[in-house]
């Protein structure tokens, strides 16, 4: 298993995306510590790990409050020994035109998506420098150098995640910390559900709308992600830090 023995730490693990990488950890024979501010879904992946003879704990949090994320980071040193592997995954998906975002808008995407993730960075660090191959991965997004329409506070966020994943993949280096951001295209999400049902639009329409925009003509699943994922944790990746791993299907290409 590509990941026995390791600790890990995964954000916004109740669903989608990080729900994936959280069971799929498990399956490499991760500790899993699924922490999440939704209570029943973060409890749900902890059940489906379990059941498949995963080990894993739920913790709950805010990851824009620091003192939330301190006690989680203690909560989980306590649970199961030093962290080896931090997923930074959780989001906030606040769009918009510039005009119509406001100043919580603003506080809510950055508060998530930025401080968030350096918050729990910032908690971490002493425990992620004890081990010798620690591991940090940021998801991102493509919307992270693509321009979208009526995207701005969300773009802007998941921009700035790049470049908190470059400066720390430097700073962090000498500790022997990798640090990688993933890049993921279209993926249906829960998320993803939500933001069709806001505008408007038919689902399974929307969907292949969106397929159409990638070379392989579909949209991505979470589980493609957490392969990605998984990759990046594992000393497979040894010698890759500072990089983003864009799993788009092709999309963004040009």
């Amino acid at each position: 298993m590509r990941l026995e023995n390791k600790n890990a730490l995964i954000t916004g693990s109740g669903n989608g995306i990080g729900r994936a990488i959280a069971e799929l950890f498990a399956k490499e024979g991760a500790n899993v510590v699924v922490a999440d501010l939704e209570k029943e879904s973060g409890l749900e992946t902890v059940a489906n790990i379990r059941k498949s003879g995963g080990n894993a704990k739920f913790i709950q949090v805010d990851t824009s409050d620091i003192d939330s994320v301190d006690k989680l980071v203690k909560d989980s040193i306590n649970q199961f020994g030093d962290i080896n592997i931090l997923v930074n995954n959780a989001a906030a998906f606040v769009f918009g035109k510039i005009e119509d975002v406001t100043k919580s808008d603003w506080e809510k995407v950055l508060g998530v998506n930025v401080i968030g993730y350096a918050n729990c960075v910032k908690q971490s660090l002493e425990s992620l420098k004890k081990g010798k191959d620690s591991s940090i991965i940021n998801i991102a997004s493509v919307s992270s150098f693509i321009a979208q329409p009526e995207f701005v506070p969300y773009n802007t966020s998941k921009g700035a995640v790049i470049q908190l994943s470059k400066c720390l993949a430097m700073d962090l280096a000498n500790y022997k910390i990798r640090v990688n951001s993933i890049c993921p295209g279209s993926i249906r999400t829960r998320a993803t559900d939500k933001h069709i049902e806001s505008l408007g639009l038919d689902p399974e329409k929307a969907y292949k709308d969106f397929g159409n925009d990638s070379l392989l003509k579909r949209i991505g699943n979470p589980k493609e992600i957490a392969y990605g994922a998984l990759f990046l944790a594992s000393n497979e990746a040894s010698y890759i830090t500072g990089t983003e791993l864009v799993i788009d299907g092709g999309a963004t290409i040009d």
